[in-house]
């Protein structure tokens, strides 16, 4: 298929392009960039006010497949996923059965390449079954294709055996992503540790259950030369410490959910009791718990960190953390509901709204932090659209408001808190391979 994108914004921070101008895609790859193309083309699009990207790269996404199809499957998190600009997303390990073999990495792959809509890749398992006591196959999850290991939902407490992983995944060349959780400190928290939590009545998580496992983490990079990558990062402490690591040489990168640069805890709403049809009460009021993820939302000062630290290039990556769960599991009190929120339709737009047009990023940085700057950090031939570069494309357009509405989604599940929330900022055409997968002029 042939596509001419025309005066289209393009922006590639790979190579610096930042101008108007039309790029031309043949069979799966872009063909040329330039002012003014004139060829012969199967679809023309004119993309005049839009920027033309790079196709967004997730680093954090849970498809909950296989084993909770009833929350996501592949298909549908690949459709939410192509609605939200991304072509290229890693799938988490804490499925059922976990993805801590090599048998499983390739179902993921395999299912993918069926019927999913954008690329797949699947992270490993560190231990089997994550249950934090013996290795995973590492070495055969490597040829199976993971680019990264992770124990995604909790830390590896035991040290020793997670610096073992570390060395692992430095003699494989792959990353270690962290989600930093000291499990004997969270003591049953729900939210965030603060005068908003003693007002509810619910016990709270501190800043330092993630920061002692952060500093740790590093501390273990710096010994095994594992490339560290921070998970879902919402301290302060956690934007210095990353801030040290780097200024001391040692290989960390760091990402932020659109959550944790948008939302406080003070923006968390206070919700009455839920009713059965027979009056009886399913959950007492107390909050609205589409607003628990873990980490929790944090504090005015916290999310102010975060913001600089991505302005300052601090934190490298913008991720969703798309943590899909069913109603029914989300319209219960904050104690009893998972944690996690839906994020695959909703990040750029707030990514845009957030930072672009309140200051800390320029449109080239996001680009940067949603697909370049990932794709590095995998080592992944993508998040570029110079000519001979698969044409992993995204049109998005900068001047559209709408207000988000959960059950216009793609994907299965309608848990978020932006729901109704007005953003700045839309996917007009998401491009995988050269191929249209998805598409709203409206």
């Amino acid at each position: 298929m042939t596509v001419l994108i025309r005066k289209g914004h393009v922006l590639n921070p790979a190579d610096g392009t930042d101008a108007v101008a039309d790029v031309l895609v043949e069979q799966g790859v872009v063909k040329e960039i330039a002012p003014d193309i004139n060829a012969a083309a199967d679809r023309t699009v004119e993309a005049e006010g839009c920027y033309v990207m790079p196709g967004f790269i997730d680093l954090h996404v849970h498809l909950r497949d296989p084993g909770f199809e009833q929350k996501e499957t592949i298909e549908t998190g690949c459709r939410a996923a192509a609605r939200g600009g991304y072509t290229t997303i890693l799938a988490m390990p804490n499925t059922r059965p976990a993805a801590d073999h090599p048998d499983v990495i390739d179902y993921v792959h395999n299912k993918a390449k069926a019927v999913g809509v954008v690329h797949v890749l699947q992270a490993g398992a560190v231990t089997k079954g994550q249950k934090g006591e013996e290795l995973s196959d590492i070495a055969g999850m490597v040829k199976a294709g993971i680019p990264a290991i992770s124990e995604d939902g909790k830390s590896v407490m035991d040290t020793g055996l997670y610096r073992e992983a570390m060395k692992l995944a430095a003699e494989h060349g792959i990353v270690v992503l962290a989600h930093c959780e000291d499990i004997h400190l969270v003591c049953g928290g729900v939210m965030n540790a603060d005068h908003n939590a003693e007002e509810l009545g619910l016990p709270g998580i501190t800043n330092s259950v993630e920061d002692v496992i952060v500093a740790r983490d590093i501390m273990l990079s710096h010994d095994t030369g594992a490339k560290l990558h921070l998970c879902h990062c919402s301290t302060k402490n956690s934007v210095w410490m990353t801030k040290m690591a780097k200024e001391a040489g040692i290989s960390v990168t760091a990402e932020v959910c659109p959550h944790h640069f948008t939302l406080t805890s003070d923006d968390i709403p206070r919700r009455e009791a839920v009713m059965d049809p027979e009056n009886k009460v399913m959950a007492e009021a107390d909050a609205d718990p589409d607003y628990k993820m873990n980490p929790p939302l944090r504090t005015k000062e916290d999310v102010q960190a975060l913001k600089e630290g991505l302005r300052d290039g601090i934190m490298d990556v913008i991720s969703t953390d798309h943590a899909p769960h069913t109603s029914e599991e989300k319209n219960t009190s904050m104690k009893r509901a998972p944690f996690g929120i839906v994020g695959l339709e909703t990040a750029a737009s707030l990514t845009y709204t957030e930072l672009v047009l309140g200051g800390y990023l320029t449109p080239m940085q996001m680009a940067e932090k949603m697909s370049s700057r990932p794709a590095e950090i995998l080592g992944l031939e993508k998040g570029d659209i110079r000519p001979g570069k698969p044409a992993d494309l995204v049109i998005f357009d900068p001047d559209t408001t709408y207000r988000i509405d959960k059950n216009d989604f793609a994907g299965k599940a309608k848990n978020t808190p932006f729901d109704g929330r007005e953003v700045t900022g839309k996917v007009r055409m998401t491009f995988v391979d050269g191929e249209p997968v998805y598409e709203d002029w409206k």
